[in-house]
């Protein structure tokens, strides 16, 4: 019974019996359902990490290295193509503005340019009006000499010979040698032009009309050793082609002499020679007379062929120096044809 007692087991728990006799007593612990709830949290909370895990490493790794190789180089190669593109940018940008700079550069001269033009424009229209007027009062003053010397000649005065300022302008037919050498160009081309309209108004109206230089060429080509036929229009066309015509030249009037005698000269035809120039660049003035006594000399007696005149200007000229060898051997050939051949020499004295 006693040791029913010590062993037993009571309803609280069990007695065990110590090696000194007492008895402990061992309580068995109830588990609370907070605890079962934990382990659950836990084991999802485990779970949820497996599987992310399994997510996070699913594929071949390799495959996924490969890929983001792949993905780096095409980066890669996308930034150099910006770093170009940027660079591209920039020198069109430098272009740009430089082409733009050079735009108005060229809009500024284009401006300059058409002020230029419309300033020329203006000083041609100024000297077409100029030259207009010049032939009005040429007309004016030429009529008013014919009354006078008229009046003062009487009625039964006949002329030989009719003088427009002191050339003689009987001829149907007018040749006209011109030098066309470098120093004329420079600086006596507008002063030509002038005169050629001069002495066309001394002819109102003639049979036939020729140009060439002192070497013997033709301004017009399609008229070589033909006359070519009088008019307005073809006055205005000899002047203005005038301008631009440029031939060589030897500053030697031999050859146009030569040339305009022996391809024009007719017994039924008056022809006056109007020699246009500034210096002579032969050696010998006497030759040249000769050469032209030769040409121009008629059959019988001392009549010519074809009257010579010369008009001299005064590119050569300088006020404060001596006139220049060539200038002076111009004056005198000039002077000295012009005397033989029944014409006349006409020294300008201003280019203006």
């Amino acid at each position: 019974m006693l040791l029913s007692r010590r062993r037993g087991i009571g309803h609280d728990g069990l007695r065990a019996q110590t090696s000194d006799g007492y008895t402990m007593r061992r309580q068995r612990r109830n588990l609370p359902e907070a605890s079962l709830s934990f382990l659950d949290i836990i084991s999802c909370g485990f779970g949820a990490i497996v599987l992310l895990l399994v997510i996070a490493k699913i594929g071949d790794p390799a495959a996924m290295r490969e890929a983001e190789d792949r993905l780096m180089g095409s980066l890669a190669a996308l930034q150099t193509q910006l770093f170009d593109i940027r660079g591209e940018a920039i020198l069109l940008d430098k272009q740009l503005l430089s082409q733009r700079q050079q735009l108005s550069e060229l809009s500024e001269r284009i401006a300059r340019l058409q002020a230029k033009l419309a300033s020329v424009k203006s000083q041609s229209s100024a000297e077409a009006q100029s030259v207009t007027r010049e032939k009005q009062q040429l007309k004016l003053v030429m009529q008013i000499l014919s009354e006078e010397m008229q009046r003062l000649q009487g009625p039964e005065f006949s002329s030989q010979n009719e003088l427009v300022g002191g050339i003689p302008a009987d001829s149907e037919y007018v040749i006209f040698v011109i030098d066309t050498s470098g120093s004329m160009q420079g600086s006596a081309w507008k002063k030509v032009q002038k005169e050629m309209l001069n002495i066309l108004d001394i002819y109102p109206e003639v049979k036939g009309l020729q140009v060439l230089n002192d070497m013997g060429e033709y301004m017009f080509p399609a008229f070589n050793q033909r006359w070519i036929a009088d008019s307005p229009e073809m006055r205005n066309d000899i002047v203005e082609k005038l301008r631009l015509w440029a031939p060589f030249s030897n500053s030697s009037p031999v050859e146009g002499i030569e040339v305009a005698i022996r391809s024009f000269y007719q017994r039924d035809r008056k022809i006056s020679i109007y020699i246009l120039g500034d210096d002579f660049s032969g050696r010998s003035i006497r030759r040249v007379v000769t050469l032209v006594d030769g040409l121009n000399q008629a059959e019988r007696g001392d009549q010519r062929l074809v009257r010579i005149h010369a008009i001299g200007f005064p590119v050569q000229l300088d006020a404060t120096a001596a006139p220049g060898n060539q200038a002076i051997k111009f004056a005198a050939l000039m002077r000295e044809l012009s005397y033989n051949n029944g014409g006349t020499f006409v020294g300008l004295n201003s280019l203006n």
